[in-house]
C-alpha cells in the first residue's frame, strides 16, 4: 500500500483484510481485497467480466468508498449483512409483540445492523391497563430493556451495533425521554431524538399552549416553549437528546405515496419506515481534485458523473448480494432498493481548491458537486430500470410529484418518466469516519477537517511504544509541497475555529441536494451562550435540515480531542502521585463471599477539582484476588491519564454474571463487578465527576478561572487520548474504534 499513512495500512489490517476464523491473512495484499469485494458486486450483473475491472479500479484509487460492512463482507461467504441501517417495526402496545420486537432487536444486532426505534407507539406511564388491572411502566421502561439487550450482546463479543431511540413532542413521557440521560449509564446504547413537528415549532415561536396526546386523549398541556427549552437545556448540558423535524421528513420524502416514517439509522442520515433498510457507500471528492493548490484548482466533474453511474450500480447490486437479518427486512429492501450514495473528504478538496469551509465560496461549491451527484445518481437508476426494471412500488405519477424528483433537470425526469428508477432513494451522507482514515486520512463527510496533525503511540512487537504524527491528508500534501515552515494559509480551518453558523449553512446547502438525510455534528464552543445556543437549532429548522445534532464540551460528555498544532506535540502524561491524597473505603457485601470487599478510591487535586487519581480493592477472600489487582490496575491507569472517566462506571455496571445477580439495597445488581461500577459511580458523583440528581440550569455556571475539566478524552479500546465526537458518532483518531452513540 504504497503512498498511504501508516495508520491506513493498519485499519485496513485491522477491519477490512480478510482473515480466516484462526486470524490468517486471506487477503495478501490491498489489492486482493479490493478484487473480492469487485468480484462479489459483480457477481450479479449479466456480464461480470465487463464489470468487475470497473468497480476494482473505482475502489483502487479510493475514488468510491463503499461502507465498511461491504468491505469486509462482501465476497467473504460469511452469515453477514452488508447493510449498515435497519429501522424496525411498529412497536404494538402489546407486551407480547413488544418482547417479539425485541427479539428482532437482538437478531439484526447480532449481524452487525445498527437500529432505530420509535417507542411513541407505547402507552404513557401510569396508563391504566385494563386487561391486568394494573398500571403501564411507559416507553422509558421498555427502553431500558432495549438497552440491557443490547449491552448483552456487546458483551458477547465485539460492539456490533448502536440504536436510535426516538419519541414524539406531544408524548404524554416526552419530558422523561428528555431528562433520561440526566442518570449517569442509562440509556447508554442509544442515540436519542425528539419527533418535532411543524405545529410544534409553531407552537413554540407563538409561546403557546402544547397538549401532550396519547390515542387520542389529551392527557395535559404544557408551554411549547418551555418543552423546547427543556429540550435545549438536555442537550446543552448533555448532547442529547437531538432532534428531528419529522414533518419535513415526510413531506420531502420520494415514497410519501406509499410509506410513514418515525425513526431513524442510529446516526440520523437514513429515515426510515418499518423495518426499512439501507446500505451506504460514499465519494471521495478529495481524490477528484485536479490541480491542488493551484489557481486552477477543480474537482474533475467529468470523473464525478462517471463515478456516480458506476457507484450507483455497485450499490445496487449489494441489494442483491446481501443477506438480511430479517426476511421483513429483506422484503423492504428488495420492494424500494434504496441506496445511500454519498460523500466523503469534502473539507480536504475545498481545502485542495484554496476554499475556506463554511464560506460562501464553499457552500456554493458544495452545492454545485453535490448537485451533479444527484442529478447523475438519478440518470444512472433511470438507465438501470430501463435495463433492469424499476422498483417494485413504483408509482409514475406519484414519483415524479416527489419534490426532490420536481429538483432534477428535465432530462433525468424525463427518462424516469419513460422507465421509471431502480431506486426509490439514492443519496445521505453517512459517518465516515473509519473508511476515512482508510483513505489516507482524507476528511470526514462533509465535516470540516478536525484535527490537522495530531501525534499517537504506536505499541511495538518488543512492547516498547513509538510516537509517531499522523496528519490529515490535505495537510499532509500541503506540506509535501511547500515544506514544513510554510504558514498554512486561512482556508485551513478546522472543526474547533469554525461558527455553529458556519456549520449549519454546510449541512443546509448539502440537505438542499440529498434526498434522504444527512449525519453532522454542529461543534459549539464551550462558552456559548445558551441563547446563541438555542439558535443554531431555529437556524437549522428555517434553512430547512431535516434533523440538528450539536456537540459542546462539559463537565458530563468531556471535551474533544486537544489537537496538535504546529511545532507542538500532544501531552498526555499522568501527574506524578503524591506523598498523600485524600479519599474514601466503602464496603461492599455479595452474597456468595463470606468476607466483605473493602473498595478505596483516592483523589488528586488538579487545578482546583478533585478528580479520582487510584482505586484499591482488598478482601479476605482471596477467591477473587487475581483479578482484583489487574482490575485496580487497570482502573487506576485510567484515573491517572485524567479526561473523561464515566466511561469506567458504564462497562462495569453492564457486565452481567451468567451465574445470576444478588438483590442490594432493594435493587437488582447483575453482578459483582457491577456492584464496583455503582461504587465508584457514588464516588465520583460525590466529588462531582458526575451530576448528581438535581435541576438542569438553561445557562451552567462556567467554572472558575484555573478550573477547567480536563480536555482530553480516551478511547475505551486502544486508551489513547484520541477520541473526537463527529457526525454523531464517537470516533478513535489512533486506532479506527466508532461507536455511534452518546
Amino acid at each position: 500500500m504504497p503512498g498511504i499513512a501508516a495508520i491506513s495500512q493498519r485499519i485496513w489490517d485491522m477491519k477490512y483484510r480478510f482473515k480466516s476464523a484462526a486470524g490468517e491473512p486471506i487477503d495478501q495484499t490491498i489489492a486482493d481485497t479490493w478484487r473480492r469485494v469487485a468480484t462479489a458486486l459483480a457477481a450479479t450483473e449479466a456480464d461480470p467480466q465487463v464489470w468487475a475491472p470497473r468497480f476494482e479500479r473505482a475502489l483502487s484509487r479510493f475514488e468510491f468508498l463503499p461502507a465498511g460492512r461491504i468491505l469486509a463482507g462482501a465476497g467473504t461467504g460469511r452469515t453477514v449483512t452488508l447493510f449498515n441501517c435497519f429501522v424496525m417495526g411498529t412497536i404494538e402496545d402489546d407486551l407480547g409483540a413488544i418482547f417479539a420486537h425485541l427479539r428482532e432487536a437482538a437478531l439484526t444486532m447480532q449481524q452487525g445492523g445498527g437500529i432505530g426505534y420509535d417507542f411513541s407507539t407505547l402507552r404513557p406511564k401510569g396508563t391504566f391497563v385494563k386487561g391486568v388491572g394494573a398500571d403501564a411502566s411507559g416507553p422509558l421502561s421498555f427502553m431500558d430493556v432495549w438497552d440491557g439487550m443490547c449491552r448483552t450482546i456487546m458483551s458477547a463479543g465485539a460492539r456490533r451495533g448502536a440504536m436510535m431511540g426516538t419519541l414524539r413532542c406531544d408524548h404524554p413521557d416526552i419530558e422523561d425521554f428528555i431528562d433520561a440521560k440526566r442518570e449517569p449509564g442509562r440509556l447508554r446504547m442509544f442515540n436519542l431524538s425528539v419527533l418535532v413537528t411543524d405545529a410544534f415549532m409553531d407552537a413554540v415561536r407563538e409561546d403557546r399552549l402544547w397538549p401532550l396526546v396519547f390515542d387520542g386523549r389529551v392527557h395535559r398541556e404544557v408551554r411549547a416553549r418551555g418543552l423546547w427549552d427543556r429540550i435545549m437545556q438536555a442537550t446543552y448540558a448533555y448532547a442529547e437528546p437531538g432532534v428531528i423535524f419529522i414533518d419535513r421528513v415526510n413531506e420531502q420524502n420520494n415514497l410519501g405515496y406509499c410509506e410513514s416514517i418515525s425513526a431513524t439509522n442510529p446516526c440520523g442520515e437514513q429515515p426510515l419506515p418499518p423495518y426499512g433498510a439501507c446500505l451506504l457507500g460514499s465519494i471521495n471528492l478529495a481524490a477528484l481534485v485536479l490541480d491542488p493548490f493551484e489557481e486552477t484548482a477543480r474537482l474533475d466533474v467529468g470523473r464525478l458523473s462517471e463515478l456516480t453511474a458506476l457507484a450507483v450500480r455497485m450499490m445496487d447490486n449489494v441489494v442483491d448480494a446481501s443477506r438480511f437479518p430479517l426476511e421483513r427486512q429483506a422484503q423492504e429492501a428488495h420492494a424500494k432498493r434504496r441506496i445511500g450514495l454519498g460523500v466523503t473528504g469534502l473539507a480536504d478538496a475545498l481545502i485542495l481548491c484554496r476554499v475556506r469551509y463554511g464560506g460562501e465560496a464553499a457552500v456554493a461549491l458544495t452545492e454545485s458537486w453535490l448537485k451533479t451527484i444527484r442529478n447523475e445518481a438519478y440518470r444512472a437508476s433511470a438507465l438501470l430500470a430501463a435495463e433492469k426494471g424499476a422498483f417494485p412500488l413504483f408509482d409514475r405519477d406519484a414519483y415524479l410529484d416527489a419534490p426532490m424528483v420536481r429538483g432534477l433537470d428535465g432530462d433525468v425526469r424525463t427518462l424516469i418518466a419513460e422507465h421509471g428508477v431502480r431506486n426509490a432513494l439514492l443519496t445521505s451522507i453517512a459517518p465516515t469516519g473509519t473508511i476515512s482514515l482508510f483513505a489516507d486520512n482524507v476528511s470526514s463527510g462533509i465535516e470540516p477537517v478536525f484535527s490537522y496533525s495530531y501525534e499517537r503511540a504506536v505499541l511495538m512487537p518488543d512492547g516498547t511504544r513509538r510516537t509517531e504524527e499522523v496528519s490529515d491528508h490535505a495537510h499532509r500534501l500541503f506540506r509535501a509541497r511547500f515544506g514544513a515552515d510554510h504558514p498554512l494559509p486561512d482556508y485551513f480551518v478546522d472543526a474547533q475555529s469554525l461558527t455553529p453558523a458556519e456549520h449549519v449553512v454546510m449541512q443546509a446547502a448539502a440537505q438542499r441536494h440529498v434526498d434522504s438525510s444527512i449525519s453532522k455534528t454542529i461543534n459549539c464552543p464551550e462558552d456559548l451562550p445558551f441563547d446563541a445556543f438555542k439558535d443554531v437549532y431555529w437556524q437549522a429548522y428555517e434553512l430547512g435540515c431535516k434533523g440538528c445534532t450539536t456537540y459542546r464540551p462539559n463537565a458530563v460528555t468531556g471535551a474533544v480531542l486537544s489537537v496538535r498544532k504546529e511545532g507542538a506535540a500532544m501531552a498526555a502524561k499522568p501527574p506524578d502521585r503524591p506523598e498523600t491524597l485524600p479519599g474514601e473505603t466503602y464496603k461492599v457485601r455479595w452474597p456468595d463471599s463470606d468476607h466483605a470487599m473493602y473498595i478505596t478510591i483516592n483523589d488528586i487535586v488538579d487545578g482546583g477539582r478533585r478528580r479520582p487519581f487510584e482505586v484499591f480493592i482488598n478482601s479476605k477472600n482471596m477467591e477473587h484476588y487475581a483479578w482484583t489487582v489487574a482490575l485496580t490496575r487497570m482502573i487506576s491507569a485510567v484515573f491517572r491519564r485524567g479526561g473523561e472517566v464515566g466511561f469506567v462506571v458504564e462497562e462495569l455496571k453492564a457486565v452481567f454474571d451468567p451465574r445470576g445477580g444478588a438483590w442490594m439495597q432493594g435493587r437488582y445488581v447483575p453482578s459483582l463487578l457491577a456492584a464496583i461500577g455503582d461504587v465508584i459511580e457514588r464516588h465520583l458523583k460525590a466529588i462531582g465527576m458526575l451530576p448528581d440528581d438535581g435541576a438542569l440550569t438553561a445557562n451552567p455556571t462556567p467554572p472558575a478561572a484555573g478550573t477547567e475539566a480536563a480536555n482530553l478524552r480516551q478511547c475505551p479500546k486502544c486508551g489513547q487520548p484520541g477520541l473526537v465526537r463527529q457526525e454523531g458518532c464517537d470516533n478513535c483518531l489512533n486506532c479506527g474504534y466508532s461507536k455511534c452513540g452518546p
